[in-house]
């Protein structure tokens, strides 16, 4: 299975359906979101153009509309968390969360083999002794060019994808 991990997209629809169409591509069937989309309406576009599964937590810019939903839990084919989420697959306990340092908390708790976070929009990595700690990247291209990153959860290898590179 891969799984497309993304991250601080304000609201940047360009980069975001080039992100989908590689999702569609690559029969990728879920998103890991770790904050700022920045919009309810960017949010209704990637439930209106991704039909499969998306774990989303909320970030610092998603204001207003976003931060006023009442956390029923699920929006379309989203499941959204406020804090930060947490989800099995193919037997890997994994958090995401949008703030490095809460993903940092996260990793050192012992509790997740994979810790995913966005906010300062460039694509880090850093080990600790069982868990990995991954930044994506930003879709939105501010601050570092755009890029996000695919999980084979099979291997357990990351690929970081360039957007500017992609159709």
């Amino acid at each position: 299975m891969k799984v497309a991990i993304i991250s601080d997209i304000h609201n940047n629809k360009t980069n975001l359906k080039k992100v989908l169409s590689y999702c569609r591509e690559n029969k990728i069937k879920n998103i890991v979101c770790c904050g700022d989309l920045a919009s309810k309406e960017t949010l209704d576009f990637l439930c209106d153009n991704f039909s499969d599964e998306i774990l989303y937590a909320f970030g610092n810019m998603d204001n207003g509309q976003l931060k006023d939903f009442e956390f029923s839990g699920t929006y379309k084919n989203a499941k959204l968390f406020e804090g930060y989420g947490e989800y099995d697959f193919s037997k890997r306990k994994i958090a995401f969360v949008h703030f490095p340092d809460k993903a940092e908390e996260l990793c050192e708790s012992g509790k997740f083999d994979f810790v995913f976070y966005g906010h300062t929009h460039k694509p880090w990595e850093k080990n600790f002794e069982n868990c990995k700690m991954l930044n994506p990247g930003n879709v939105a291209g501010e601050l570092y060019p755009p890029t996000f990153a695919v999980w084979s959860t099979e291997k357990d290898e990351f690929s970081l994808i360039k957007i500017h590179d992609l159709k």
